[in-house]
């Protein structure tokens, strides 16, 4: 492989975009990224004219792979060719939110955005309208977007900005709690529950190496929303239309939130976020209440025509049942190749996510281990070992996986988010061989880390 080609477009980035980049991201490839063509279904094609099997799928939106099926090219090509946007409404975004309300139970209604940020901020927004209190709780390690009210770390004894420019007074407002902690969860709202507007949390953080709920983490997590009148909110920005199928990851979780977030497949791989929820709480938006959410590019035709047609083409085409089987045969093989080259690695990842975390630790004895990644199972021999909130997965060697594991799989030409925090994704263009060769390929790097 040559990168004489990315490595040029890297240097005039660099010279008239902020660190060569537009997400900061893309920048840590190392000593620079490559910069991509083209995709190619299951693939990305780069400057270079070199190949990769791509598990980054635009770190998740691309439920279909890279080619768009003529169904959906020709849907996003119509309303394109029809005039871009009208600052009016379209019948698409309305048969758009008719499809989501019609298949996630806890839906009555939708306010599009343009991303998940925008859309997380609407629904911290519409959580302080909704209840006239203003602290979010939120989990340590989880991730919302670029907003201030959840650029937050700490504890909720000492909550504190993550980021240079966010006020101390937004921090104020947040509580951040480790995730899958029912006790610490509970002394919050025990000492905060009556200023608590919301409990604002992925169903799976899938942003910090993936790390599933334990049993019952949620359904305590409503009851306390419940019994102290605060509302609660799912990030399925990630999960939505991904786990879970059509009934997104909290119909797999059977728990129902009051307002949920999504983004990426929603818009077919367009610029896209929505907030919906329960019909009450929703209509404390304008124009119908007071909680101001507005837009100039809210329900963009493009994006409506484009996330419409990919999650039809999904229902009619099996296109779940596909992605589910390629990615539990990852993690099983993965699973496999871990127990024989690096024991105390874990696999993590649900329905088409999947990923390695390179955990310190592993029980002596494997035998009866989770066989297609964490399921947070209390009786797995890894339970004591393997991530359980955040924290868990920033301890891990975050610098092998990314100094060793990264370059080594891109040199064997498998594409992976680029560092251990981000999921990685299974799409309907994959294959079974696609599949078999990157298990190959992980076996010959494990071999050697």
């Amino acid at each position: 492989m040559t990168h004489e080609r990315s490595r040029e477009l890297y240097g005039r980035a660099l010279s008239v975009l902020v660190g060569g980049v537009n997400s900061p991201v893309r920048a840590v490839p190392r000593p620079y990224p490559f910069f991509v063509e083209r995709g190619d279904g299951a693939h990305v094609v780069d400057a270079d004219g070199d190949r990769y099997l791509d598990y980054v799928m635009g770190y998740g939106p691309l439920l279909l792979g890279h080619d768009l099926p003529d169904r959906v090219a020709a849907a996003v090509q119509s309303h394109a060719a029809e005039g871009p946007m009208y600052g009016a409404p379209t019948e698409v975004e309305v048969e758009l939110a008719e499809f989501v309300a019609r298949h996630v139970p806890s839906v009555d209604s939708v306010r599009f955005v343009n991303s998940g940020t925008e859309a997380t901020v609407a629904a911290v927004r519409l959580a302080r309208g909704h209840t006239g209190r203003e602290k979010i709780v939120v989990m340590q390690g989880g991730y919302h977007g670029a907003q201030e009210s959840t650029l937050v770390e700490g504890d909720a004894g000492d909550p504190r900005p993550s980021s240079p420019g966010v006020p101390d007074a937004f921090a104020e407002h947040t509580l951040p709690v480790p995730f899958n902690d029912r006790e610490a969860v509970t002394r919050v709202f025990e000492e905060h529950g009556e200023a608590i507007a919301a409990v604002l949390t992925e169903p799976v953080l899938g942003n910090k190496g993936i790390v599933a709920p334990v049993d019952g983490y949620h359904e305590r997590l409503r009851d306390l929303c419940d019994e102290h009148g605060a509302l609660l909110v799912f990030d399925e920005v990630i999960t939505g239309f991904r786990v879970g199928g059509l009934a997104c990851a909290q119909g797999k979780l059977g728990v129902e939130p009051d307002v949920t977030t999504f983004g990426k497949i929603v818009g077919g791989g367009f610029p896209v976020g929505a907030v919906g929820g329960r019909a009450e709480v929703m209509d404390a938006l304008t124009p119908v209440g007071e909680v101001f959410e507005s837009g100039t590019f809210n329900g963009h035709p493009v994006t409506m025509a484009a996330g419409l047609e990919t999650l039809r083409y999904a229902v009619e085409n099996d296109v779940y049942d596909h992605v589910n089987d390629l990615g539990e045969q990852l993690r099983a093989g993965l699973t496999d190749l871990l127990a024989d080259h690096a024991p105390r690695y874990t696999v993590v990842g649900e329905d088409s996510m999947f990923k390695t975390v390179f955990t310190r630790e592993g029980p002596a004895d494997l035998d009866g281990q989770c066989v297609a990644g964490c399921e947070q199972r209390a009786d797995c021999p890894r339970y004591d070992h393997c991530p359980n909130c955040g924290a868990d997965v920033a301890d891990a060697e975050t610098d092998r996986w990314e100094r060793l594991l990264w370059p080594a799989m891109k040199a064997e030409g498998v594409f992976l988010t680029a560092n251990q925090y981000e999921s990685q994704f299974v799409s309907a263009a994959h294959t079974r061989e696609d599949v078999e060769e990157t298990l190959e390929s992980y076996k010959r790097v494990l071999s050697e880390l």
